[in-house]
Parts: structure tokens; C-alpha cells; sequence
């Protein structure tokens, strides 16, 4: 695909609705989202959360998650835990009048679970690797802290089968 969100603009946004009209501001918040500091991808967030997910689902909530997942697999992501929440989110709801667009956006959710398995994974193996490395590095002080130890009573031996050294 080249690069994140690139067929963004192959989308018609401005034929589609979220909850306050027309969906024409979507693709900014989704860039927003893709390349803004942390401040700013919590704030899209929280506003096309808004927009395409409560308390309803829209088109345009359809036509978003591929690009949401796109972001949740995205390492240069600031907030992709706030992704997969409102991937999350969008599929708790849904739409009383438009029932083809609360299955559509459940199952283009559902689609993107090869990710989401693939980012708990993910995360176990950060995890068990966090854990490794502390249990290496404890490790580690443990030697360490035998070999001060060790070193001590080396320096400080004295018994009367060894002859006396000298320091």
C-alpha cells in the first residue's frame, strides 16, 4: 500500500455521514491521529470516536476501520492502545435505523483480527522479553552482588593454614 493511509483519497467522504454530517473531515483526523504528537492523536481520537462510534455507527464508521486498523498496526502510531479502543467501541454500537451499517462496521472490525491477534502476541512477547531482561539483570545482581562478597572474604581471609598475603 506504500504509505499509511495512502487510499485514504480514494474514499468518498464527502457522500458519506457520521453523527453531526457530512463525513468530509474524517480523512483529517485520521492523519491527525497518524502523525500528530500524543496530545494531538488522543484529541482526533476522542473527536472521530465521536463522529463514528457513539452512540452510533454510521458509513462513515464503515469506511474508517480499515484505515483505523492500518493505524492500530502502525508502530509510529502515537496512541494505537486508543485505536484498538475505539475499534472496540465501534464494535459494541451500532445503528437502530441503519442495521446494514452496524454489520458492516462489525464485520470490517472482525476483519482486522489477524492484527489485533498479531498485537497481543505482540505484546506477550514484549512482555516475556521485559521479563527475560529483568530476570537476566537480576541475575546479574545476584553475581554481582556474590562476587563483592566473594571479593571480601578474598581480602579478608586470614586462617592459620594460609600463609599471610600481602595487599
Amino acid at each position: 500500500m506504500g504509505t499509511v493511509l495512502g487510499e485514504m483519497r480514494n474514499v468518498p467522504w464527502h457522500e458519506l455521514q457520521h453523527a453531526y454530517g457530512s463525513a468530509s473531515q474524517v480523512p483529517g483526523m485520521l492523519s491527525r491521529i497518524a502523525w500528530g504528537d500524543g496530545p494531538t492523536a488522543e484529541d482526533a481520537l476522542s473527536d472521530l470516536g465521536q463522529w463514528i462510534a457513539a452512540p452510533a455507527v454510521f458509513d462513515a464508521t464503515v469506511a474508517a476501520v480499515p484505515f483505523l486498523w492500518e493505524l492500530a498496526a502502525t508502530e509510529t502510531v502515537k496512541d494505537r492502545a486508543g485505536v484498538l479502543e475505539l475499534l472496540a467501541a465501534i464494535l459494541a454500537s451500532g445503528h437502530d435505523l441503519h442495521p446494514e451499517w452496524t454489520r458492516a462496521a462489525h464485520d470490517a472490525v472482525v476483519a482486522g483480527r489477524p492484527t489485533v491477534a498479531r498485537l497481543a502476541a505482540d505484546a506477550s512477547s514484549a512482555e516475556a522479553e521485559a521479563h527475560a531482561r529483568a530476570r537476566a539483570q537480576a541475575r546479574q545482581q545476584a553475581v554481582r552482588d556474590a562476587a563483592v562478597r566473594l571479593l571480601a572474604a578474598i581480602d579478608g581471609h586470614i586462617c592459620a593454614a594460609c600463609p599471610p598475603r600481602a595487599l
